[in-house]
């Protein structure tokens, strides 16, 4: 079996299908490992969220923060409403439309084979890969059992540090930020959402998360996305996957098990992250 992780989707069937024939991929041999983002920008949202969800155990999902923008609109957040930019309608009016989104809302927001842990944005230097485990448990039953009421509460930018005494949606708040929106932290773990340049842009007190010494995952090899300024990275103990798919650049994909890797060229549907 094979295990491939692939970069931000963000609905774009297509380069996917691609993709998957240049990797050769097996439905009933091989494990597809998605860093989360899988819909919304892209034209095609509806049909990769049915074509992942329709390939059950050979998924592996963590969701990004276009993801819980979606669950977010549609267990009707008063705190959210829709972009522009956004291309969920194909999702939100589907026939099947509930399948799938009570199948997404139960995807985790980490998880962990081995020495890979896969997320979509980040970690704080503090936290463990157990840790980050359990805050991501912890949060994603939330969102199972009161979905309206933590959509309610779960955006905006504060608390920008991790403390082991938070609560309530303060701290639901802080492990959904790190997790689907972080890139860059200071070493003592206080972080700035606001910042989404690539690396050298960001000022001397801010560094890029992964790059943080001693970090408590740096053991374990992370698996993300969510940066595409930042684009394919295989260093520091991490790969770094998101290279702009929706944004004319490519989608990439990375055995994790050897040193293969794949992209293959997008069109451009979006014209300015």
């Amino acid at each position: 079996m094979a295990r491939i992780a692939i970069g931000d989707l963000q609905g774009c069937w297509q380069p996917l299908e691609r993709l998957l024939q240049a990797c050769q991929f097996s439905a009933d041999r091989d494990q597809l490992w998605f860093v989360g983002d899988l819909v919304n920008r892209g034209p095609d949202s509806l049909r990769v969220l049915r074509f992942i969800r329709g390939l059950g155990a050979n998924a592996r999902i963590v969701l990004g923060n276009h993801d819980l923008h979606l669950l977010a609109l549609a267990f009707g957040s008063r705190a959210r409403k829709r972009r522009s930019d956004d291309t969920l309608d194909d999702i939100l009016q589907a026939d099947d439309r509930n399948d799938l989104l009570e199948w997404l809302i139960c995807q985790p927001l980490a998880i962990a084979e081995g020495k890979d842990l896969m997320l979509h944005a980040g970690v704080v230097p503090e936290w463990s890969a157990a840790q980050t485990l359990q805050l991501a448990t912890e949060v994603a039953l939330q969102l199972q059992r009161t979905p309206a009421a933590l959509f309610d509460h779960m955006y905006g930018d504060q608390p920008d540090s991790w403390h082991d005494n938070l609560t309530g949606y303060e701290r639901a708040r802080f492990v959904i930020n790190v997790l689907t929106r972080l890139r860059y932290c200071t070493p003592d773990g206080r972080i700035d959402l606001k910042k989404k340049g690539a690396p050298g842009t960001q000022g001397s007190e801010w560094q890029p998360w992964f790059e943080i010494a001693n970090r408590g995952t740096a053991a374990h090899r992370i698996v993300f996305g969510h940066w595409s300024t930042l684009g394919l990275r295989r260093d520091h103990n991490v790969l770094a996957l998101d290279t702009g798919c929706v944004w004319g650049g490519c989608l990439s994909a990375a055995s994790l098990d050897d040193e293969r890797l794949w992209q293959i060229d997008c069109p451009q549907y979006q014209s300015a992250e």
